[in-house]
């Protein structure tokens, strides 16, 4: 059998890299948010903001900046994530400008703009400066050292609603949490990249499940429950969860078992019920989720669940419009936890199913990138991120619609939250670099699309 390779394409014909069509993506962004920020000063003031000009300017400036940075270091970037994220990140801060009419002594959005400006520079300088993602298999341990030592500190520090998740020094104040749990994307990614054979294929078979030696699934376990015991110190069960599911989700992509989804959805029941019936914090927020309208019936008045549930229905199909709602009485956790009620009274149901959209379509694209990558650890980093946002999004919707029971966790990009801001922007940084590295031609692949050169057999 011989084979002739078919000839050598034009040395002119490259891939399209789509940059023109993120730019495009990125002035309608902008456009949207800018729009909603004076859609606000019309409903509230009969005038638009006076400084609805220098809000497009600086928004625009910062997507610009974001852009040529992809542009020139990652030209093979999946197109929409950079937009989808100035979108969200847009929404948010003119969210959080139509709560703070409503309060004029606690002004959140100027804050919320600056920690988005410092969420962008963080998402310029990882693309710029982590030229490739295989890099940070490296670090491995020193990633999970440095998060448990961030989720450790804040126990030392007060609390804060229930929850010692903030370290306050003066006026400053952030959640080490978040950033905690990229860096365990990266040490789950590394470790279950090294042993994925022996977890997938060695030790005994239990029912349906490839049980593996505990000298292979002993350590990623144990930094797993040290984390999460943390955590259920600090009561920060939000990101208990979010890690869970995290490590659960990877474990299954790396091993390919499906009986790992059945043991982590049977552990997560059994652990929320033993802690929901315990911990007293927990156990009135499960109280709440199973009657909202407790509060309502001893004559005490709608507590934060039930006037969440309130402005859901007030919003109808459409909503009232922006700067209409009255979610803000809500109360204290107006702009962070419970922020997408004001986009599902102001936006109604067609603008909340246009936001989740966007947010499957930013996971969508994590996912799609993570799975046209060629090396392991690549491959779940990216599913990792990606599956982040996921839960996050369901752990809030659900717990601001009464799904599940509420749990403590900023909507990406939309609620506020400098830590949160921020972390979300390091995510998208490495899914760009991520999915630059998948969509990048490879040696001897045809550049004129994705499918590699032909081969023709003669016998």
């Amino acid at each position: 059998m011989t084979a002739t390779t078919a000839d050598a394409p034009p040395p002119d014909l490259r891939l399209p890299k789509r940059r023109g069509v993120e730019l495009l993506l990125l002035i309608g962004a902008v456009l949207i948010s800018v729009y909603g920020y004076a859609a606000v000063g019309l409903a509230k003031n009969d005038a638009v903001p006076p400084d609805v000009a220098g809000y497009g300017a600086g928004l625009g400036l910062l997507a610009l900046l974001a852009h040529l940075a992809v542009r020139f270091r990652a030209p093979y970037a999946d197109p929409l994530l950079l937009p989808i994220a100035v979108l969200l990140n847009g929404l948010g801060l003119v969210l959080i400008y139509r709560l703070d009419l409503e309060t004029p002594k606690d002004q959140a959005a100027p804050t919320q703009l600056v920690w988005s400006t410092l969420g962008v520079a963080l998402f310029i300088a990882v693309v710029i400066l982590l030229r490739d993602h295989r890099v940070l298999q490296r670090y491995a341990y020193l990633s999970v050292a440095t998060a448990l030592v961030l989720m450790i500190v804040p126990i030392f520090f007060p609390a804060v609603n229930g929850a010692k998740i903030w370290i306050r020094a003066g006026g400053f104040s952030f959640q080490p949490g978040e950033f905690a749990k990229i860096l365990l994307a990266v040490f789950f990614a590394a470790y279950l990249a090294a042993n994925r054979n022996a977890l997938a294929y060695t030790g005994r078979r239990f029912w349906k499940l490839q049980l593996p030696t505990g000298r292979v699934l002993g350590p990623i376990v144990a930094i797993w429950l040290l984390s999460v015991g943390v955590l259920v110190l600090e009561r920060d069960l939000g990101t208990s969860l979010l890690f869970f599911g995290l490590f659960v989700i990877m474990l299954y992509v790396a091993t390919g078992r499906t009986g790992w989804i059945a043991v982590g959805l049977l552990l997560a029941a059994v652990g929320a019920f033993v802690v929901g019936s315990f911990e007293p914090h927990v156990h009135s927020r499960v109280q709440d989720w199973l009657d909202p309208f407790a509060s309502i019936d001893a004559g005490q008045g709608p507590g934060q669940l039930a006037q969440s549930l309130f402005a859901f229905a007030a919003g109808g199909m459409l909503g009232t419009g922006l700067g209409l709602g009255h979610s803000i009485l809500i109360g204290f956790a107006a702009k962070s936890d419970f922020i997408l009620a004001t986009a599902g009274e102001e936006l109604g149901l067609a603008g909340l199913t246009a936001i989740f959209l966007l947010y499957a379509l930013l996971v969508a694209r994590g996912y799609r990138a993570g799975l046209a990558l060629r090396d392991p650890f690549g491959r779940l980093l990216s599913i990792g991120l990606a599956s982040i946002l996921a839960l996050q999004v369901f752990v809030i919707a659900g717990g601001v619609m009464g799904l599940i029971p509420l749990t403590g966790m900023a909507m990406p990009f939309l609620a506020q939250g400098g830590s949160s801001v921020v972390t979300n922007w390091i995510i998208v940084a490495l899914l760009i670099r991520v999915s630059d590295q998948a969509r990048r031609p490879q040696p001897g692949q045809v550049e004129t699309g994705i499918i590699a050169p032909m081969v023709e057999d003669e016998r």
